[in-house]
């Protein structure tokens, strides 16, 4: 599964002192008809280290091996 993230809020973590980004909106890119808004999947609130955290997250929200997951940052 492709998915399309785009970026919201960037801060900066007071436990890693790493620079934390939200998840602003979240596509399935694979759908043949319409791009489908998934943003509904994982909370807009959560403070992601990395897109390889998101990854991670998405596959276990979705019931699938992380290898099977693919980000795209939008533009």
């Amino acid at each position: 599964m492709t998915f399309e993230f785009r970026r919201h809020a960037s801060a900066i973590s007071p436990v890693t002192n790493t620079a934390t980004f939200q998840v602003n909106s979240l596509v399935d890119t694979d759908t043949r008809s319409l791009r489908a808004d998934l943003s509904h999947l994982i909370d807009p609130s959560y403070e992601y280290h990395s897109p390889r955290e998101l990854r991670w997250h998405l596959a276990e929200r979705l019931g699938i091996a992380p290898a099977a997951v693919r980000l795209q940052e939008a533009a």
